[in-house]
């Protein structure tokens, strides 16, 4: 099976040339097997139960494929392009991150303003230096903690103005969920109202996506996909991340559900600096503000305002897609990459089963990726000389 598989990868990044379209020619659904080929390795191996890739540009869908179902049974609903998934820390670019991007263009909030000024709760913490870039970037030196109490908002910033390890923010990249915690509640502090609605009214309701919310209502709950809690138990329609749950569903680090049809309308946007169907959500000035590098740890992490580029949580970026990309992942199994050089985007939702195996995970991640932009980027595509380094990369 292994000798199969590397033979399928091969064949699609040597023998096929990029593609701008999938279509229906038998020769197109030979190039783009090797994606269906990897989802169902993965099924067959217990590390999802199924998965739905898209991939597109700033026009429309290129490619779509859904394999497995919502649950991991031969008899299970199957999954689609429509199906909904907990999409995990991707909410920080699909809802948090977006949302202060808003503020900041209205000129309601700025990058340097202090953390103090919108949380007085830090006043004399030691803390004042942070800033709206540092929770954004991951370098405000703040860590996540254990939350237990019966207020649980107010426990993560009391926790977080008063913990005794910390580093001071500036160059060092800590990926933290506090930061997005933090920043969800700023556009409550900032806006008066609530993040799910704020996105709701701001975002998802002029992008047309009606597959992304906060909090799904009983009718959606069998077009859900579920995931696996603490206790190996199915949570469908109710958030993972635990944190998340005791904050009421409504995070800024955890807690959207979303659609790969959904998600790529807001990716399109993005390619399309800032709109869509006629329907502007940023300005130009705004995407490039949000998506430009910002380098850390001494140049070893590139971030973006709140999107990943280059940093250890970067296997969705593949090996072809250029330095100017950006995107995320979610620990339910999700994740999305976009490459305004390439003019194109991969997104993956799977329901996931094994969360032990980081590195098979993100190499599904990575593979995907890879193969995607070799088939279908309308750039030329530099297939690596030697072919042990693609074997290597994609074997078990």
């Amino acid at each position: 099976m292994r000798i199969l598989r590397t033979l399928l990868i091969i064949l699609s990044l040597i023998s096929c040339p990029p593609l701008l379209h999938a279509s229906d020619d038998p020769m197109d659904a030979g190039r783009t097997a090797t994606i269906d080929f990897l989802l169902e390795q993965a099924i067959s191996r217990g590390l999802i139960a199924g998965g739905v890739v898209v991939v597109g540009n700033h026009d429309g869908i290129l490619y779509r494929s859904a394999r497995g179902g919502r649950f991991p049974t031969a008899d299970s609903a199957p999954l689609t392009e429509r199906t909904m998934f907990d999409i995990a820390s991707l909410t920080k670019v699909f809802a948090t991150a977006p949302a202060v991007m808003k503020l900041l263009e209205t000129g309601a909030i700025n990058l340097t303003d202090p953390l103090t000024r919108w949380f007085p709760e830090f006043e004399g913490s030691g803390r004042e230096d942070i800033t709206v870039l540092n929770l954004l970037t991951h370098t405000s030196g703040l860590d996540d903690s254990a939350i237990s109490g019966g207020a649980p908002l107010n426990e993560v910033i009391r926790m977080a103005a008063s913990e005794k390890q910390w580093r001071l923010p500036g160059n060092r990249f800590r990926y933290a969920d506090t930061n997005f915690i933090l920043l969800g509640e700023l556009v409550r502090r900032v806006t008066g109202a609530s993040l799910d609605r704020y996105c709701r009214d701001n975002l998802y309701g002029p992008l047309a996506m009606t597959d992304t919310m906060f909090l799904p209502p009983a009718e959606r709950l069998p077009s859900i996909a579920p995931t696996l809690g603490s206790a190996r138990e199915y949570l469908t329609g109710i958030v993972q991340d635990d944190v998340a749950r005791r904050l009421g569903g409504v995070a800024g680090h955890a807690g959207l559900f979303s659609s790969a049809q959904d998600l790529a309308r807001f990716a399109r946007m993005l390619l399309r600096g800032g709109q869509l169907d006629g329907k502007r959500i940023f300005s130009e000035r705004v995407v490039r503000q949000m998506t430009a590098p910002y380098f850390y740890s001494n140049g070893a992490v590139v971030r973006g305002l709140g999107w990943d580029m280059d940093s250890p949580y970067s296997a969705p970026r593949g090996d072809f897609f250029s330095e100017t990309s950006f995107g995320h992942t979610g620990y339910s199994g999700s994740s999305v990459w976009i490459d305004p050089q390439r003019d194109l985007f991969v997104i993956l939702l799977t329901n996931r089963l094994d969360y032990r195996d980081i590195r098979l995970f993100n190499q599904l991640r990575s593979d995907i990726s890879t193969i995607s932009v070799a088939v279908f980027s309308s750039r030329a595509t530099t297939v690596p000389p030697n072919r042990a380094k693609v074997i290597e990369l994609l074997k078990p």
